[in-house]
């Protein structure tokens, strides 16, 4: 029983979370003002699609962004971290607490997405400079607006452009500081950080 439940908990845990990040990542094309015409934001516009017809009749928009697919991203982590705990411990925890461990996991994805799109955005200006793939175009699109700040502070030293290096060090900081701190203090289970 314990190796059906743990194997339950690996599936769900990995088609939970791809889902999840196929739903936050709509929300930050919003976000950096995307080409929605690129081939990638199209399929994720269709994955998400039937869910967040729905709550955009219910969910207001907020400063030009359809504020739906965080609410999504919101409500399928709290059904992931309910689903894990009932398979481990054969209850679902207290609502509020599942909302506040979901706004701070989504917080955590959120950063995630833009750290793990700077690593590949440095990787591709090494291997692939100026490249026209619809991967790496929208790579740099979610990059660019995350750089910005950073390029405004650090001057261009010949050619070489340090801002990624400082980028990476705040969304690390971040993470360690905040989102750790965060999850810490509001008791979340070992088990429900695995999600973060």
């Amino acid at each position: 029983m314990i190796g059906l439940n743990t194997a339950a908990i690996y599936v769900l845990q990995t088609l939970g979370s791809l889902y999840l990040l196929i739903v936050l990542l709509r929300f930050v094309l919003q976000l950096v003002r995307a080409n929605f015409y690129n081939p990638l934001c199209q399929f994720i516009v269709r994955a998400t699609q039937p869910l967040l017809k729905p709550l955009r009749r219910i969910i207001p928009s907020l400063f030009g962004l359809d504020m739906s697919s965080l609410v999504l991203a919101i409500i399928v982590q709290m059904i992931l971290m309910a689903l894990t705990l009932l398979l481990m411990f054969g209850t679902t925890g207290d609502p509020l607490h599942l909302l506040l461990w979901s706004i701070i996991s989504v917080t955590a994805l959120f950063l995630k997405i833009f750290f793990f799109a700077l690593i590949i955005s440095v990787i591709l200006s090494w291997v692939a400079p100026g490249s026209h793939n619809p991967g790496a175009e929208l790579v740099n699109q979610i990059c660019e607006p995350a750089l910005a700040p950073f390029r405004k502070i650090v001057p261009n030293l010949g050619g070489l452009d340090i801002s990624p290096i400082l980028a990476f060090l705040v969304l690390k900081l971040l993470d360690m500081l905040v989102i750790n701190n965060l999850a810490a203090m509001s008791d979340m289970p070992d088990v429900l950080r695995l999600l973060m």
